[in-house]
């Protein structure tokens, strides 16, 4: 499964698997993929820098990334605090009202929201890369546009390429003109932040559009099959995230949510704003509902949202509320019926891969 990109960057299969989870990263890249991890979980540099160290020691030296999360216009003189100030009464009682009819218990006192959002802040993705550009990573991704352009020149200097998602062709062309070397094509089909194009029409539009600029394709892709099917519509690789949710690797730390992750099917998520202000593509909840219910208040703008539902969300993953638990997660989710391996997951997708391959031989008569 090579392409121009996946040889360029020294990786067996053209298959890059985005995750919040360095077991899960450093798998994905020891199965002969390209692992990244992703940072905007990670408010304090030296805990990144701890998970970077453990993946240094656990990629048995082959090449890895880093997706972060930063606007490319910057906003001078505003704090965390400052945003936090602007967050309506109406909202914060809204919070309290939707946890109050589910019953769920107040963390412990002194004990800190275990979930934050601060890394959708500009100074702590800076502030990430600080410490990522100590370490050999060999890929930057953003997932928020382009990003400014002072980082693309850092990432350049020490050779490490950059790309960034585009939910439209439109998006793309602003990647292409930013001088970014790789454009994910995220479809709608996709978990966390998507725009409305399908996979199967905008990653053609987008190769189309950025063209030599290598593209990556990704939304709904969770089989071999469909990595052949990226690949045919001119993508040199495709982007993987939900399906390694439910790897053994991965660190949910949830009995409760993983097991929803395995029982729900394809048409069981929903793509709304009720997590970080910004349409993304998640399991529908009680939570979910709430927030896009029209009489409700509706979520503010990122980052607002994320701000104000970030201990709300703590308190449900760690009680385990079960009405409201969710997570970003694609339609791919109605595939993802088992606990496996990373490497279990990785030789699925090559056995389905060679698969498609053949069918299509077949069928144009070079069997």
């Amino acid at each position: 499964m090579k392409t121009e990109l996946s040889t360029r960057l020294g990786v067996e299969h053209a298959i890059f698997g985005f995750t919040p989870f360095p077991a899960v990263a450093a798998a994905i890249t020891r199965a002969g993929g390209f692992g990244v991890l992703g940072a905007v979980r990670y408010a304090a540099g030296e805990d990144l820098a701890r998970d970077l160290d453990w993946m240094q020691e656990h990629t048995d030296g082959k090449p890895y990334g880093l997706d972060v999360v930063m606007p490319a216009k910057k906003v001078e003189g505003v704090s965390e605090a400052d945003i936090e100030a602007m967050i309506p009464q109406e909202h914060r009682a809204f919070v309290a009202e939707t946890l109050a009819q589910h019953g769920v218990p107040e963390l412990a006192e002194g004990e800190a929201s275990g979930w934050r959002i601060t890394g959708w802040l500009e100074q702590v993705a800076r502030s990430q890369l600080d410490v990522a550009f100590d370490y050999p990573v060999k890929l930057l991704a953003n997932a928020l546009g382009s990003p400014p352009a002072d980082v693309v020149a850092r990432a350049h200097d020490r050779g490490i390429l950059v790309a960034a998602l585009a939910g439209s062709a439109r998006h793309a062309l602003h990647h292409k003109d930013a001088g970014l070397d790789i454009v994910v094509a995220q479809g709608y089909e996709a978990g966390g932040h998507t725009g409305e194009i399908a996979s199967m029409v905008l990653t053609p539009e987008v190769v189309e559009a950025v063209d030599p600029l290598p593209v990556l394709a990704a939304g709904g892709i969770g089989s071999g099959e469909q990595i052949a099917a990226g690949l045919a519509l001119g993508a040199q690789g495709v982007w993987l995230g939900s399906i390694w949710l439910t790897t053994e690797e991965a660190e949910l730390h949830s009995a409760a949510l993983t097991a929803k992750l395995l029982a729900a099917g394809s048409g069981d998520t929903v793509r709304s704003r009720a997590l970080t202000g910004k349409p993304a593509r998640q399991l529908r909840t009680a939570w979910t509902d709430a927030w896009d219910d029209p009489q409700g208040p509706g979520p503010l703008p990122m980052p607002l949202q994320g701000l104000l539902v970030a201990e709300a969300v703590s308190r449900i993953q760690k009680y385990e509320v079960e009405p409201l638990l969710g997570t970003p997660v694609g339609q791919i989710v109605g595939r993802m019926t088992s606990t496996r391996g990373v490497q279990a997951v990785f030789d699925d997708l090559t056995r389905g891969f060679e698969r498609a391959i053949d069918r299509v031989n077949r069928i144009a008569g070079r069997d």
